[in-house]
């Protein structure tokens, strides 16, 4: 026997609140105290914080769940009017407050049964109504989120072909949905408003007018694109600093002499020398051998698989060498800075358009997006909501289901983006696609293991870098915490809700061959430790990095084209200004690219960033003081990260915390 106080909020989104009686029963270790009606004379509106008082007539012991139901009132039976609970505090008769979080939609006559907010492992959980509660939340879950194959190779996906067939729970609010769909239509219809879809481009200054109003970053590239300086530097810290490894030896197929690239090198130096200093990296787009090109309004289009070569010396990256194709042999020319100027820019446009290519579909859409769903919807269904990793992953997750949706959809549907506007279309597209996930490595997602492997260390002025590995350490240490709290060694071999999460990641990413280095299983917290930092830091700051620059870095054509319209060239000195423009998109797929990276290059007004955890989910004291020194972390490197950019000419911002999202969710 006894008072309970019961306090409901309600969620701020549009249509949160509700007219529905809503009836509580709590439910103890003992007994329960049946179903009580909260009693308000107003609405549960947006926002709304409201106190109630619900006697129980008998002990129900230790309260452990709060089952919660919305029924419609007598003069409104056939109103659905859903509700969205953020949360509910009961205080106990002796004076204790217990968090029971919801963070999700009801309907009328639908019974919710909240759990208190103490995340427990299975191992630890032994009242047997909380073990049925775990049991029914799972299975709930797995029927809620299912695996579908997209295509065979390739990581599977949600089952759900539109996003109104997701659970409420993980599709876009109100704001985002209406937000994204006119930042969508006012990008195309400014863009095609203002200028004629059809036609070619005759100047690279008709190029610089397609719009009045550019941000910063957009203005350099378009003044430097051309410079060999700014070329090797997105290599680097532009869309796609990924693919850049060091070069101790060259391969057979790209015979660059020491003749070739002398007067590049210093004096007396060769290439051999230099390789043993670690000065040469290369950047080899095999992945894109051998594909043949889509056709736009029937003419075909061009793909080029480059090696590029580059020599680093006093602080700068420089290239020294481009080969168009990977076989070696006549018809296929090593181009160097000492060529005519359009030999050389057109080459270099060639690995810009193969950059397209790797950035858009490898390291952007595969290794965020598509691992991003993976992620998410393994935890859906194997981490029941008290298990203490969904409490810390589902932020994570956020929007991530919807977006890759809408990409499907919108982007790489046979009537999407890329076949109708991009070189590569849409078979070979999906070719691309699965050498690129046969390749992914469980090393190349850790980013201080990648660093280390592209021999990425030491070279200067490489900010991705840089920032990348401090924000790492970061999410290590709070993940590294967090885990240690809740996990002993023996805790982590014992939670087979665990094991079953990191199967179903291993067998629906398409993980398990033994290349590719992912765990089978976790034997210890250190191991279990990492993996989550790399998916978090997958999810937020990599996808930032290779996301957040789309319009900066690639919204002017000529730096990211993504198509061209003849092929590549097969001997020197045949290059001349026209023939650079008969080679770059046409207008149409110029402005139809430029809309896409501006879309998809936008902050959205109610974004999550990095260590933004409004969702209560947390009621003990060690995970909110983790959360705490998390935030104060992750600040610190903004300050520092500031510091720097402000002596710097072009500032890196990407992994920048404040400008880091916790998930993928544009």
């Amino acid at each position: 026997m006894g008072k309970y106080k019961i306090q409901v909020f309600t969620g701020t989104a549009l249509g949160a609140g509700t007219s529905n009686k809503i009836y509580i029963n709590l439910i103890g270790s003992i007994s329960n105290s049946g179903p009580h009606k909260l009693k308000t004379l107003t609405t549960f509106w947006p926002g709304s914080k409201q106190t109630f008082t619900v006697e129980s007539q008998s002990n129900i012991g230790e309260l452990l769940l709060v089952e919660v139901e919305p029924k419609p009132r007598s003069l409104m039976p056939y109103v659905d009017d859903d509700w969205f609970c953020t949360k509910i505090i009961v205080t106990t008769p002796e004076g204790v407050d217990v968090l029971f979080p919801c963070h999700c939609w009801m309907s009328r006559y639908q019974k919710l049964t909240l759990r208190h907010s103490v995340a427990m492992l299975k191992t630890q959980d032994t009242v047997p109504l909380l073990l049925a509660h775990r049991h029914e939340n799972l299975k709930k879950r797995r029927q809620e989120f299912k695996w579908s194959l997209y295509a065979p190779g390739l990581p599977h996906t949600v089952l759900a072909t539109f996003p109104h067939e997701l659970p409420p729970e993980v599709r876009f609010s109100f704001t985002k949905d209406k937000e994204f769909l006119f930042t969508s239509g006012a990008a195309f219809t400014k863009l095609k408003l203002e200028h004629l879809l059809n036609g070619t481009w005759n100047s690279f200054e008709d190029i610089n007018r397609i719009l009045s109003k550019k941000p910063k970053t957009y203005e350099y590239v378009e003044k430097n694109w051309m410079t060999d300086e700014f070329f090797a530097y997105q290599f680097l810290n532009g869309l796609n600093p990924m693919i850049i490894k060091r070069c101790s030896k060259l391969p057979e197929k790209f015979p660059v002499t020491n003749e070739m690239v002398k007067s590049f090198l210093p004096d007396k130096s060769t290439l051999e020398s230099e390789m043993k200093k670690g000065n040469i990296f290369i950047c080899d787009y095999e992945r894109l051998r051998d594909l043949e090109g889509n056709q736009i309004c029937r003419k075909k289009q061009y793909l080029a698989a480059p090696l590029c070569l580059l020599f680093s010396t006093h602080g700068k990256l420089m290239p020294i060498a481009i080969q168009l194709n990977q076989q070696p042999g006549p018809g296929n020319p090593i181009f160097l800075p000492s060529d005519s100027e359009n030999d050389w820019l057109l080459a270099k446009i060639f690995v810009r358009s193969a950059e397209f290519n790797e950035h858009e579909l490898n390291f952007h859409l595969l290794r965020t997006h598509l691992m991003g769903e993976v992620f998410t919807v393994a935890t859906m269904r194997n981490l029941p909501s008290c298990h203490p990793l969904y409490k810390l992953l589902i932020p994570h997750t956020r929007y991530n289901l919807q977006i890759n949706i809408m990409a499907r959809n919108l982007l790489i549907s046979e009537i999407g983006y890329f076949p109708q506007f991009t070189a590569i279309g849409n078979e070979s597209m999906t070719t691309f696609l699965k050498r690129a996930a046969s390749s992914l490595t469980y090393s190349s997602l850790c980013m201080p293991d990648d660093i280390k492997e592209r021999g990425l260390e030491t070279i200067p002025n490489c900010y991705y870098r840089d920032d990348g590995l401090e924000l790492w350490d970061i999410v290590y240490k709070f993940v590294s915490g967090f885990v240690s709290h809740y996990y002993s060694d023996q805790d982590v071999k014992e939670d087979n809700e665990l094991h079953s999460w990191l199967t179903e990641i291993r067998e629906n990413g398409f993980l398990e061959h033994s290349e590719a280095g992912f765990p089978k299983s976790f034997c210890n917290v250190k191991e279990l430790a990492k993996f989550v930092t790399m998916v978090i830091f997958t999810v937020s700051g990599q996808h930032s990095a290779v996301n957040n620059g789309q319009f900066d870095f690639g919204g002017f054509m000529p730096n990211f084209p993504s198509s061209l319209r003849c092929p590549p060239p097969r001997q020197k000195g045949e290059t001349t200004r026209d023939s650079v423009f008969a080679t770059l998109p046409d207008i149409s797929t110029t402005i139809n690219t430029i809309a896409i990276v501006y879309l998809l290059s936008q902050e959205s007004a109610d974004r999550y960033p990095l260590g933004h955890y409004p969702e209560e989910l947390f009621g003990e004291e060690a995970p909110l003081k983790l959360i705490a020194q998390f935030k104060s972390a992750l600040q610190d490197l903004e300050m520092k990260i500031d510091t720097r950019n402000k002596k710097l000419v072009l500032p890196y911002i990407y992994m920048n915390p404040r400008n880091v999202d916790n998930s993928v969710a544009i």
